[in-house]
């Protein structure tokens, strides 16, 4: 752990970022598991990979974390755990890029829910960031609707639960800046992985598909969150939104080059659109923190 503490900020949150971007090619990459399945195999691995960082971190008072993050923690962990099961739920049904577009929303739904929760003022440029992210979803749905089948239109719905599960947790951080919320990513593993168990039924799956399993969990979602989270302690926010977007641009470059996924030139303009609403948004928020 002090090997990573060493590490600057700003570059563990874009290696988190990174091995998050891989989520949607491993899940188009399993052969015969369901996405509950899947879901479920996953998150047991992430559980495990968050249950060892915390013992690490917490040694004999690992038990006495989740009771000091209180209901806090245990409500950032359901409702992340919502977010958990509509990813994988939505990569299945769905391309990698929409997912990938719809996620990078969470910034605007922050904003929303700032206002809303915590009485955050909205800027001018906040709104025209909202109305151009809106903008560039309406591209991505209008082309479900044009080309995709119902499948595909259902995946690209329920993968908006996944950035407003994010927000929330978010507003909830914010709310409770002192509640160390790692132990919540363990919550998050364990009632995602019960979703997956009580649908899945059967959870039999080939050793290639555990072998997926066991590197979604490990490497891409716990690696990824664990760097995530370790990083934005040291990084400004600013930077960290913008360095999360590098997932939104790798996770369809990956589902290109190896399972040649290609996008429609609607979902390419309207992710791009997306990802300059959350720029003009960052940079114009950083500048005026910069000059107060």
């Amino acid at each position: 752990m002090n090997l990573l503490k060493s590490i600057p900020g700003p570059v563990l949150v874009f290696m988190g970022a990174f091995c998050l971007s891989f989520g949607g090619l491993i899940v188009k990459s399993f052969d015969d598991a369901n996405l509950w399945q899947i879901l479920f195999w996953r998150q047991i691995f992430f559980a495990i990979i968050v249950s060892l960082y915390l013992f690490i971190v917490y040694k004999k008072n690992f038990f006495k974390s989740f009771y000091v993050s209180g209901i806090p923690g245990f409500l950032a962990g359901f409702i992340l755990s919502l977010g958990f099961a509509s990813y994988v739920f939505s990569m299945y049904k769905t391309t990698v890029a929409n997912t990938n577009f719809i996620i990078a929303t969470e910034t605007i739904f922050l904003a929303l829910f700032g206002y809303l929760f915590l009485k955050e003022k909205i800027k001018l440029v906040t709104y025209i960031s909202i109305f151009l992210g809106m903008l560039g979803v309406l591209l991505i749905i209008g082309n479900s609707l044009s080309f995709q089948t119902s499948d595909e239109m259902l995946g690209n719905i329920v993968a908006f639960i996944m950035p407003i599960s994010f927000a929330v947790l978010v507003i909830i951080i914010r709310k409770y800046p002192n509640v160390d919320m790692v132990p919540a990513q363990f919550t998050a593993g364990i009632f995602a992985a019960i979703i997956g168990f009580i649908i899945a039924g059967n959870l039999t799956i080939s050793l290639n598909d555990l072998f997926l399993a066991l590197i979604a969990g490990f490497f891409q979602v716990g690696f990824g969150f664990i760097l995530i989270t370790i990083g934005s302690r040291t990084t400004p926010s600013a930077m960290v939104g913008i360095l999360m977007l590098s997932e939104s641009v790798f996770g369809p470059l990956w589902a290109w080059l190896f399972i040649n996924e290609l996008m429609p030139i609607s979902v390419l303009i309207g992710g791009c659109i997306i990802i300059f609403s959350i720029l003009l948004q960052t940079f114009f928020s950083e500048n005026r923190n910069n000059i107060n």
